[in-house]
């Protein structure tokens, strides 16, 4: 804050306004000052910043200090923030708010957002250097003294260099993810295109044409993915997930023998979704109101707490005499062995075989070299009841 000098607000001769934002605060380094809220102008010399309280607050900072400057984006309960690298004062400076700081920056807090064009407009008069040429009304400032300046100088301008190279090479890739976000939605476009051309010509369009066309379409995922900004964020937006969500996985989930764990359906719904990701919280919600919603999948939660996807059509009694039968056959299995015989996950062939000894079908031999499961006989008839009760419910 020792390079700030007090003003009167008024443009020299030669110098041209640019651009102003309201709502911004000054920060000596890290540490705040009194100047809280008021408005920052850009002219093509300097900064000019003046009090929206107190109009006799006025302060100028001649843009020949300014080394180099960054851009803080806004994070959680902080302001947007442009910090000013800056030069040494001139010993024969005009007074100012500060006669003497440690800091060798300042820091503009944007309270009411505008940083982005403040700091372009900026950036641009830091290039074009018009403060450079004699200008009537402000005092010329010298950055440099007789010993050693010039190797400093070449040292902030390399800095200066590199920042402005990094800005660059963001910049650049902001513009690529831009792209690929405008690419993305070209897709879609075209993948609701092809779907609408065999709603219309069911009759016109023959049955290779029609799978050539769905294979497209299930190469690009899904066409018009359920998101907060299409449905909202209430129930309705968690229904129409559910809703999508059965629609897509009902017939993966009748391949995979009727249950799919929750991990592999947030892995395949998020391919299928490109650009447009589900979070885990949306997910879970939407597959818990599938039950009540009266759709073809469910969640279920196993005792030991994992969590799949669920037909509605999956028969218990089957799946525990299958498990049955495939250990009369083999004698003994364990989880890794059922898994590659049924051609299921080892989680959910793990919790098959659990199932199944919780209703008496197999029981478990556990010893120092595995864990494997036994046939114990086939379930009772009071056990067959308790299924078909759960299956109802």
């Amino acid at each position: 804050m020792d390079r700030f000098e007090w003003s009167d607000g008024q443009l020299a001769e030669d110098e041209v306004f640019v651009f102003q934002r309201s709502g911004v605060a000054l920060y000596d380094g890290q540490e705040k000052t009194p100047f809280e809220s008021g408005t920052l102008m850009l002219t093509t010399h300097r900064l000019i910043w003046r009090g929206a309280q107190n109009n006799k607050y006025i302060l100028s900072l001649p843009l020949s200090l300014c080394v180099y400057i960054e851009e803080h984006p806004s994070r959680f309960a902080r302001s947007a923030k442009i910090v000013t690298h800056l030069h040494e004062p001139s010993p024969n400076k005009p007074s100012g708010p500060m006669s003497q700081s440690s800091s060798t920056y300042v820091r503009f807090s944007f309270r009411e957002s505008g940083e982005k064009e403040f700091f372009r407009y900026f950036k641009e008069q830091l290039e074009e250097r018009k403060f450079e040429k004699p200008s009537l009304g402000i005092s010329q400032i010298t950055v440099t003294s007789p010993r050693h300046r010039p190797g400093i100088i070449g040292i902030e301008r390399a800095i200066q260099k590199k920042q402005e190279d990094t800005d660059k090479n963001i910049s650049r890739a902001f513009e690529d993810l831009s792209n690929l976000i405008e690419k993305a939605k070209e897709m879609v476009l075209i993948s609701n295109m092809i779907a609408n051309k065999i709603k219309e010509k069911q009759g016109d369009v023959t049955e290779d044409e029609t799978i050539r066309f769905k294979s497209y379409l299930l190469s690009m995922g899904i066409p018009n993915p359920v998101t907060r900004e299409t449905h909202g964020t209430g129930d309705r937006y968690y229904l129409q997930l559910a809703q999508q969500l059965n629609d897509i996985l009902k017939k993966p989930i009748a391949e995979c023998g009727g249950m799919m764990t929750l991990t592999d359906v947030y892995c395949r719904v998020n391919r299928a979704r490109g650009m447009e990701l589900l979070s885990p919280e949306d997910l879970l919600h939407a597959c818990e109101i599938m039950e009540s919603s009266d759709l073809d999948i469910r969640l279920r939660i196993f005792d030991s707490g994992v969590m799949v996807l669920q037909s509605q059509s999956h028969n218990e009694e089957q799946a525990i005499e299958r498990t049955i039968e495939m250990v009369e056959q083999n004698g003994s299995l364990t989880a890794e062995e059922l898994s590659q015989c049924i051609g299921v996950s080892v989680i959910l062939a793990k919790e098959r075989l659990l199932f199944t000894e919780k209703f008496g079908g197999i029981c478990r031999d556990e010893s120092i070299e595995d864990l494997d499961i036994c046939n114990s006989g086939l379930i009772s008839n009071e056990q067959r009841r308790i299924l078909r009760t759960r299956e109802k419910v």
